[in-house]
């Protein structure tokens, strides 16, 4: 009886150590480990981890590029209700004035109606996309600029490299740098205002806004049937 309690609390002993563990003796065995470590201080360690989107979307420089790119956004969405305003108004004015215009003159005018529409939402198009553009831009200009502070933590803290949490399976957070390179990276780079570059407005002229969707580029009702 006493060599089948001891066998049972071997193997137990041996199971508490194993990997596979369920996620609650998991938390725990982490937990421990995390108690024993010091608090105070810079964390020495030859690995470092970092939550590359939280340090982006915490920092000063990312919460500038947000800010500019939604002010940017609401008002590409402000021109476009403007024009869709205009184009419809536009269009409707061409249908009441159609039964006194010439079939010829009133199909040249629906045609070049029509054309200008697909300008208009070409060109706004162009504008979405160079949005999307300084968007990228900002996050690349962002991590050229995070990354020699970020090398410089690496050093200070002795380890050999840093690693997206994205990609660890399992660790221990006090490894984990992100608040502070959050902290030193407002601290040393500030929010990137004075690097970033103009917005690009491109070289065509600043049309309204993109035709609405639902706008049809052909021309307005009984175009068409002009020559009758």
């Amino acid at each position: 009886m006493r060599r089948a309690v001891r066998s049972a609390l071997a193997l137990a002993a041996l199971l508490a150590g194993a990997p596979g563990l369920p996620a609650r003796a998991q938390d725990q065995t982490t937990m421990s480990v995390t108690d024993s470590l010091p608090l105070q201080g810079p964390v020495r360690s030859p690995v470092l981890t970092i939550d590359l989107e939280r340090l982006y979307a915490g920092s000063d420089f990312g919460e500038r590029v947000a800010a500019d790119i939604r002010a940017a956004t609401e008002a590409l969405a402000a021109e476009n209700r403007q024009i869709e305003a205009e184009l419809t108004a536009e269009e409707q004015s061409l249908t009441d004035r159609r039964p006194t215009m010439e079939p010829e003159a009133f199909r040249a005018e629906a045609e070049a109606f029509a054309e200008r529409v697909q300008t208009i939402r070409r060109e706004q198009d162009a504008k979405e996309r160079a949005l999307q553009d300084r968007l990228v831009a900002g996050r690349d200009a962002f991590f050229a600029a995070a990354t020699p502070v970020l090398g410089r933590m690496m050093l200070d803290a002795g380890a050999a490299v840093i690693l997206d949490r994205r990609n660890v399976f399992l660790g221990v957070g006090l490894v984990d740098i992100t608040d502070s390179a959050i902290q030193r990276i407002d601290a040393e780079v500030g929010d990137g205002a004075s690097e970033a570059p103009a917005p690009d407005t491109g070289s065509d002229p600043a049309p309204g806004p993109a035709a609405p969707a639902e706008q049809d580029s052909a021309p307005p009702d009984g175009a068409e049937a002009a020559d009758d």
